[in-house]
């Protein structure tokens, strides 16, 4: 997806602390399990002894701005169709604001190398994503400019 227009550095710190509040999850069977960036996922890691890496993706409204859901729900298709095409193993997985203002789903990848995630990523149009190494904390990654004076965050990964 092409940008219609760079997002403003106040509507980036908006949406950075949202990503960073969000509840995100994963599912095995019936299930959920959180995603916390910051911290690994130590029942992934055990579920998946031989997966070297995690990622949690949406097609769902990209770059952040609301879609219907008839388009959410055809991109999310889309999205998981080309992650069986690729024949990445994936699992259902799940975001939220804490005040349940915002909730989307998504998909956990497993083992997809970081390039290919991010240029999938792109591909849906997604500002924020989640990937992280096993054993290692869940890292955000912003397909963005780090806002000027915005300090570093130790789990956020600034890709523009």
């Amino acid at each position: 997806m092409n940008r219609q227009h760079p997002i403003d550095d106040t509507r980036l710190l908006e949406l950075l602390h949202a990503y960073l509040d969000a509840r995100y999850r994963w599912q095995h069977r019936d299930d959920w399990h959180d995603i916390v960036i910051g911290l690994p996922t130590p029942g992934l890691d055990l579920r998946y002894p031989d997966v070297a890496s995690f990622g949690a993706i949406s097609a769902w409204n990209p770059m952040s701005e609301p879609r219907t859901a008839v388009e959410n729900r055809r991109a999310d298709k889309a999205l998981e169709a080309e992650l069986t095409a690729m024949g990445l193993a994936h699992m259902p997985g799940f975001a939220s604001a804490i005040d349940r203002s915002w909730r989307e789903p998504s998909w956990v990848v497993l083992g997809m190398p970081l390039d290919a995630f991010d240029a999938l990523a792109r591909r849906y149009g997604q500002l924020g994503t989640l990937w992280w190494l096993r054993e290692t904390p869940v890292r955000l990654r912003m397909d963005a400019r780090r806002p000027a004076g915005l300090e570093g965050d130790a789990h956020v990964d600034w890709l523009r």
